[in-house]
């Protein structure tokens, strides 16, 4: 089977990441890249060898043949990408959050799924090594069953550096974090039947909130409390993008803690090991256990993408997610506790 032809639109922070991974994953063709700075877009072909570049997406659409695109614009402007290439029957893999509204989300989906093409969202968090090795712990029952777990994501690292757009979201954390995070507890403990939300905004700064801390029903059985923050916290050590999680099950314990160590505890004893993620050359070392993730999860998409089997992180799957995201927001700004079915 020959290489699929995709095209990506947005040649921002994660682009490179993003056709980095798709190069270590190997049967795709990048063959046009689209932003509205056409030198931006010109740079970064020149860098990886893409042979033509646009300003525009609709003339990209119109003289390209492509298997599928990758989306990895800024959020508001995924629904119109979305839109224009369902409109060309093409397949989309969206970078997160898929909108900025659950409404404008809810039409993306139901858009794609009328043209008949295909939609997925490149959801990485949830393929972390360690993260995996949780799930794999949990579904073999080595604890039993998990009445109670907790998910933090605490960090002092200055994300806005980097990416300075964030400080101008009206929505932050819960949007651009939240929506790996809550995938995460989805991903480890089954679809949420309640939440409760506080939200906090720390930097002066910003406009969004920086701080959030969620409490959920999930799966029938268990208690899952979430917590982030990027509010320039003083911690004696920095662990940026690791995520933390702690789980009580009834046979015992299960902790994924710092530097990827997993332990286990059982009558039997304390049962440690480390996993961490794989090295890749390309990646930035700030983000590796991030950036190594979006390999196994675009080998995934491949999958999808060649009709193989269905991919974890459907837009379907991902509005689930996304219901979890704006149903924060609206018990944050309510101050009560909501269903989420």
């Amino acid at each position: 089977m020959g290489n699929l032809r995709f095209a990506v639109f947005g040649a921002g922070f994660w682009a490179r990441f993003q056709l980095s991974g798709w190069r270590e994953v190997g049967g795709v063709e990048c063959v046009a890249l689209c932003d509205p700075i056409k030198s931006k877009a010109e740079a970064l072909a020149a860098e990886f060898g893409i042979p033509s570049v646009y300003a525009d997406a609709k003339q990209l659409l119109r003289d390209e043949r492509l298997d599928f695109v990758d989306i990895i614009t800024s959020p508001e402007t995924h629904s119109k990408l979305v839109h224009l290439a369902a409109a060309h029957r093409v397949k989309v893999v969206c970078q997160k959050p898929m909108a900025l509204t659950l409404e404008d989300a809810e039409q993306m989906v139901k858009v794609c799924r009328e043209a008949g093409v295909l939609f997925l969202v490149n959801e990485n968090w949830r393929w972390q090594t360690p993260i995996r090795q949780l799930k794999h712990v949990l579904t073999a029952g080595q604890i039993g069953t998990p009445f109670r777990a907790r998910i933090d994501m605490i960090s002092g690292f200055p994300v806005f550096a980097n990416q300075p757009f964030l400080k101008d979201l009206e929505e932050f954390i819960l949007t651009d974090l939240g929506t790996h995070i809550l995938d995460v507890a989805r991903f480890l403990f089954g679809e949420a039947e309640r939440l409760y939300c506080q939200i906090q905004r720390i930097h002066p700064d910003i406009k969004g909130e920086d701080v959030a801390t969620v409490m959920m029903s999930m799966g029938g059985r268990t208690t899952v409390l979430v917590e982030m923050a990027y509010a320039g916290n003083a911690l004696e050590r920095e662990h940026f993008p690791q995520t933390f999680v702690f789980i009580e099950g009834e046979k015992g314990s299960l902790e994924l803690g710092p530097d990827y160590w997993v332990r286990m505890t059982t009558d039997t004893g304390t049962h440690a090991k480390r996993y961490p993620p794989p090295r890749y050359g390309w990646a930035d070392p700030a983000y590796a256990i991030v950036q190594s993730s979006i390999v196994p999860c675009q080998a995934h998409l491949l999958k999808a993408l060649r009709g193989e089997e269905a991919a974890e992180t459907t837009g379907d799957d991902n509005l689930k997610t996304l219901r979890l995201v704006f149903g924060s927001y609206k018990s944050a700004r309510t101050g009560q506790a909501i269903s989420t079915h």
